[in-house]
């Protein structure tokens, strides 16, 4: 799948929810627990999210040409946040990712059921996976 079909399957997902938001934190919560783990190894000070109020470890790993992200998180909706990142961006290349137009948050209407620090959190999950991309992608054109 693309990236933007990604998308729209996310904005499906929540438009068939209807307007109840306790039922779309409750799919957010789910796909956190989807989540597949981060290897323990990986939950470490460097691999933290800076921006985020909750701890939240992200990892990558670049097979094949694409970036391929685990996370976790030690608050449920935060997990669920990232989880919803990685189910668009992961799989994918870092000229992809870098070029991604991410729709789905707006969509959705996440940012304005979202507090202003877990809004910023998310924001700061989506610009590391994008610094990733940005940091392959230049290192893969110098090799």
């Amino acid at each position: 799948m693309t990236i933007q079909e990604e998308q729209d399957e996310i904005i499906a997902d929540f438009e068939f929810l209807g307007n109840n938001w306790d039922d779309k934190y409750e799919y957010i919560i789910q796909l956190g627990k989807e989540l597949p783990l981060i290897d323990p190894q990986y939950k470490k000070e460097e691999n933290l999210i800076k921006g985020c109020q909750s701890r939240v470890w992200l990892h990558t790993d670049f097979k094949d040409g694409k970036l391929l992200f685990t996370a976790d998180s030690d608050a449920v909706i935060t997990k669920g946040l990232i989880a919803l990142l990685i189910k668009v961006l992961s799989g994918h290349t870092p000229k992809e990712i870098i070029d991604a137009n991410i729709t789905f948050i707006d969509a959705i209407g996440l940012t304005s059921h979202l507090s202003p620090t877990r809004s910023n959190g998310l924001l700061s999950m989506l610009k590391q996976i994008k610094l990733y991309a940005v940091a392959l992608q230049s290192k893969s054109l110098h090799s």
